[in-house]
């Protein structure tokens, strides 16, 4: 191989290095870069050569020394069959967190069960009866595959499932109050995810909110000074993603359901998580459960599938039966519909919350949720004491805080263990990003300036991997 060593003079010596590069077209005429070319494919190999050349260009235009390759060889051949299999890669990987959050928007929220995974794979494989009634051989309805299971877990009457849960919110909107008010406390006009905010999908729905109260006290006669003839929806929204704290209130469900009944008005909540059990006996007391919500006269609730729930990305609208018929036949629904796999996915995590099954214990979501401190530790030590005699590599066990994330709980945390991890001498963000960038990417946190790997995230299955990642990067 030859180094050509550039001098700062003019451009006339800069061109003469450039000329050594060769033509695209008359590499892709060399043997080895034919055998490439037959193996994948003619523009697979363009444009790896293109990258190729065009990264020697910028290092001889920048005035280093480059070191150029023998581009008739077989190992150059190889460099491009590598860069051709990194560009294969998929774009979305699965990865695994350890940054003990467990519902992690950022790394696709909840977890699915294997009987979810199962359920896809089924449906997806082979013709189902999404919209076939096999009673009766005529057309059935995606919606009502789930529907039955959503009643008996909340004790609504109807259930309705779309696609996310902004999008039930906009439809339950848009099917009850286009063109009408809608009366929401100002305390709970929250913001979503990617700067969605509820006043925002109240003009999208086409209704006209009406704010009521101040930002940390909203009575009961505030919502009824505000009913008018133009009124159809009292709107509450669970403030699962912040607190008011201090001289806070707010009229209770049951007031505003009787106030709702009164003025002929409907009751809806944007509920968000999705909470099917009490989780107060883990210390998560602030999350209402569905079934509650709808016993204190809440006529519509709203929440996601892939939250507390624990199941795939879905809206659920659950309550009145007269309110849903009414959606169900709404011009929108079609292009809010859920997807057969989700559907299938959703439906088999919702019979993991039927007897014989312990949710707790079935779920993902809710196992990392439950799960004994003491085994939480027991996987750290595991972990620790497999790479800590790797070459550079120190790690402690050491007490840490979980949360649930996903907009839930915000200031309730998890007691949790996590190992810390330094690998002498990259930085801990070196570290991370070396960590990511893995075969298996493993996500962790930077907290007081190290390395946390956290392990109530983490499953035992994922031991292995996360010590292959940091043994690599040990590796001298």
């Amino acid at each position: 191989m030859n180094t050509l060593h550039l001098q700062p003079s003019g451009g006339r010596r800069v061109n003469s290095q450039l000329r050594h590069l060769p033509q695209i077209d008359t590499l892709l005429q060399q043997p080895p870069i034919a055998q490439v070319v037959a193996a994948y494919s003619h523009e697979e190999v363009r444009s790896a050569l293109r990258l190729t050349l065009d990264a020697l260009r910028g290092e001889i235009l920048s005035g280093a020394a480059v070191e150029l390759p023998d581009f008739t060889s077989e190992g150059f051949a190889r460099t491009l069959a590598d860069r051709i299999e990194v560009a294969r890669q998929p774009n979305l990987r699965p990865v695994i967190n350890a940054t003990g959050i467990i519902i992690h928007t950022n790394l696709g929220r909840a977890r699915l069960a294997p009987e979810a995974l199962q359920a896809m794979r089924d449906i997806g494989a082979r013709p189902s009866n999404l919209e076939l009634n096999l009673a009766t051989g005529k057309r059935g309805s995606r919606y009502d595959h789930a529907e039955a299971l959503i009643c008996h877990l909340t004790g609504a009457e109807a259930a309705l499932i779309v696609n996310n849960c902004a999008a039930a919110v906009v439809l339950a909107l848009m099917g009850t109050a286009s063109g009408r008010k809608v009366i929401a406390s100002r305390g709970e006009l929250i913001e979503i995810g990617g700067s969605f905010r509820l006043p925002d999908v109240i003009a999208q729905s086409g209704a006209v909110l009406k704010e009521v109260g101040a930002t940390n006290k909203t009575r009961l006669s505030d919502y009824a000074d505000a009913v008018d003839e133009d009124t159809a929806v009292l709107l509450k929204s669970h403030t699962s993603n912040f607190r008011i704290v201090g001289f806070t209130s707010a009229p209770s469900r049951t007031a505003l359901a009787q106030l709702a009944a009164e003025r002929d008005l409907i009751l809806m909540e944007d509920l968000g998580s999705g909470v099917l059990i009490d989780l107060s006996p883990f210390g998560l007391r602030d999350e209402p459960v569905v079934a509650d919500i709808l016993k204190a006269g809440v006529d519509l609730v709203m929440f996601s599938g892939d939250k507390l729930l624990g199941g795939p990305q879905a809206g659920i609208i659950a309550g009145r039966a007269d309110i849903i018929a009414g959606l169900r036949k709404h011009p929108l629904l079609r292009a809010l519909r859920i997807d057969k796999l989700s559907l299938a996915a959703l439906e088999a995590t919702l019979r993991l919350y039927l007897p014989p099954h312990n949710p707790l214990s079935r779920v993902p979501v809710l196992q990392a949720l439950s799960q004994p401190l003491a085994e939480v530790e027991v996987r750290a030590q595991k972990l620790a004491a497999s790479v800590e005699a790797m070459n550079g590599v120190t790690a402690s066990v050491t007490p840490s805080a979980a949360y649930v994330g996903g907009g839930s709980l915000p200031q309730q945390d998890l007691e949790s263990v996590s190992v810390v991890v330094a690998c002498d001498p990259l930085s801990p963000e070196a570290l991370s990003d070396r960590l990511r960038g893995g075969p298996v990417p493993v996500v962790a946190r930077i907290h007081q300036g190290k390395l946390w790997l956290d392990m109530r995230t983490v499953t035992d299955a994922e031991l292995p991997d996360i010590v292959a990642a940091l043994g690599t990067i040990a590796a001298p």
